[in-house]
């Protein structure tokens, strides 16, 4: 029996070794003093603009809010996908159950690593995965007009998970596979300034391969299926193809796609439904240019097939 105990000791210590190791690399990672210095005083003026790049009352203003209501970010809406219910929290300035008690530094940690000032990993439904491509002077000019707006008392509901989805520490091994500072895609050598510019505002702040792009059983975004179209997060329809190998916008010129996020019309003249109405309205808000930006780059992505399954007719 010998062997048995020394078998079931090895068991034993390569168990322990690689939980240790688990726990090691699921830890929280903040940013490094370099990162941090980047950042600078915010303008909060120029951080308006990253604001509705960045859809935030999309998912943090009281479920519907209209006007400026909508800028009361008490958090609340539901968001019910297979791993559970998400529910974004309150972002507004409130000392106690919002952020207004956050560093600039803090919010960096959040909107760049994903990780709280308590030192623990916030969920992707977060979409930290795409802010993490943002410049910091962005992130200090978002900070600085978040300050502006107005403090809302009141705790959004906690998550709802599944088993182990409940367990926060394993989205730090999550963030190994999934999180990465580096542009989606890769331009070539030369490219238009308009489309450099463009894949910064979608690929980063305007976090559009969030939904535009599938997933997998991990729920991270295939790179490889870039804006390709998904199911629905919330598992009822789809997600639209915007990659130029998809029919949703494939015979839209610059212009039309500009003059869409701007109008909310299509070339044919129907109007902008469903989740994308709050997104539209958030693309409005932008410059000229930059929608020009966004459309000159969803023109020069790599063509995809449709990143979902073939929808049947109605019967």
């Amino acid at each position: 029996m010998a062997w048995l105990k020394k078998f079931v000791g090895a068991v034993i210590v390569l168990g322990a070794t690689a939980a240790a190791a688990g726990w090691v690399l699921s830890a929280p990672v903040r940013l490094d003093a370099a990162s941090v210095a980047q950042l600078g005083p915010g303008d909060a003026a120029k951080g308006k603009r990253i604001f509705y790049a960045g859809g935030c009352t999309s998912c943090h203003a009281r479920p519907g809010a209209k006007g400026d209501a909508r800028l009361e970010l008490v958090g609340g809406l539901e968001l019910k996908t297979p791993f559970g219910i998400f529910v974004p929290p309150n972002i507004s300035q409130d000392q106690k159950d919002g952020i207004g008690a956050w560093s600039e530094e803090d919010f960096a940690n959040a909107m760049l690593n994903g990780v709280s000032p308590l030192g623990e990993n916030f969920y992707p439904a977060f979409p930290y995965t795409s802010y993490a491509r943002m410049k910091p002077a962005d992130i200090a000019d978002l900070y600085a007009f978040m300050k502006t707006l107005p403090a809302v008392a009141g705790k959004a509901p906690d998550h709802k998970l599944l088993f182990p989805f409940n367990i926060r520490r394993g989205i730090g091994l999550w963030k190994r596979l999934y999180l990465s500072p580096e542009p989606v895609i890769a331009l070539p050598d030369g490219a238009p300034d308009k489309v450099l510019a463009g894949r910064y505002l979608v690929e980063g702040p305007g976090h559009c391969g969030e939904c535009h792009t599938p997933r997998d059983f991990a729920g991270g975004v295939k790179k490889a299926e870039w804006l390709a179209g998904a199911v629905a997060a919330e598992g009822k329809g789809v997600v639209p193809n915007i990659s130029p190998g998809g029919n949703s916008i494939k015979s839209w010129s610059e212009s039309d796609i500009a003059n869409y996020l701007e109008t909310g019309f299509t070339p044919d003249f129907d109007s902008v439904g469903g989740a994308m109405v709050e997104v539209q309205q958030n693309m409005a808000q932008l410059t000229a240019d930059d929608r020009a930006a966004i459309a000159a780059y969803l023109k020069a992505v790599p063509p995809h097939p449709n990143g979902y399954p073939a929808r049947k007719p109605a019967s």
